[in-house]
């Protein structure tokens, strides 16, 4: 997860804000999640770009 230029993985927002986090999928443990604040406080959901796993 070293990605110089994170996104949220629901919108595409850049992750350079305060409250965003990233993350690695929790079903196949390879892919990696970006999430902004908006997206986190909404539950807008997210797919895994490795699995395809849809999370809150």
């Amino acid at each position: 997860m070293t990605d110089p230029e994170r996104r949220c993985t629901s919108c595409g927002l850049s992750l350079t804000s305060r409250g965003t986090t990233q993350f690695i999928c929790p079903q196949c443990g390879n892919g990696a999640i970006g999430r902004c604040s908006r997206c986190r406080d909404q539950s807008v959901p997210y797919h895994c770009p490795q699995c395809e796993f849809i999370g809150p």
